[in-house]
């Protein structure tokens, strides 16, 4: 992994502690919490996973309140440290006592999937924070937002590929389990990102 990504997995997780906890958040700081928190719960109703969606936010509604490009940049960014997380949890299962040579190249090939889609998720945040910054250049704009549910997407496409190497029963085991129960986690979560993501480019190229 590039030191510049590394980086910012690292200063992510500074900021982000309190990721996709089991209970939602207390209500935030803000000036009107209630109002926030509402507006969360009433955008992740476009996601596919709902609870999850509002878990993972409700922390950040201080910081997200009403605005809809703030919404999808912390989407992205929780999402980028579940992934991090993750890889960085597969990459440690390469080296366990008694894996399987199968195994071990499942688990190796996985990691490449996660890595790669964790550069997806990097470079969609860098360029969605560009987005409000295009001015009155509507199409620049506009591709600024296609990019980002480009990759996304393509993120999204890489942690789902990442489980096609334990296909099978011969598979079946505690590595493939500790993985499946991992990754399946982070695709959610960046589902629920992407659709926040379209929701958001959605509402603007109408």
């Amino acid at each position: 992994m590039e030191p510049k990504l590394t980086h910012l997995c690292y200063c992510l997780l500074l900021f982000l502690p309190l990721l996709c906890q089991s209970t939602i958040a207390k209500p935030s700081s803000s000036p009107n919490p209630s109002s926030s928190i509402n507006f969360i719960v009433s955008s992740c109703r476009v996601t596919r996973y709902q609870t999850l969606c509002v878990k993972c936010l409700a922390a950040f509604a201080d910081k997200i309140r009403r605005n809809e490009n703030q919404l999808a940049q912390t989407a992205l960014a929780v999402t980028l440290v579940r992934v991090q997380s993750t890889t960085i949890y597969v990459g440690k299962l390469t080296k366990a006592r008694r894996i399987k040579r199968r195994e071990y190249l499942a688990v190796k090939d996985c990691v490449e999937n996660l890595g790669d889609g964790l550069e997806m998720l990097a470079q969609s945040m860098r360029e969605l924070k560009q987005v409000g910054r295009s001015g009155r250049d509507r199409d620049e704009f506009l591709w600024r937002l296609s990019n980002v549910e480009t990759w996304v997407s393509a993120a999204l496409t890489d942690e789902t590929t990442c489980l096609d190497g334990f296909d099978g029963k011969v598979m079946d085991g505690v590595v493939k389990s500790a993985i499946r129960r991992r990754v399946v986690h982070v695709a959610r979560v960046t589902s629920n990102a992407l659709a926040l993501v379209n929701r958001f480019a959605a509402r603007h190229k109408s």
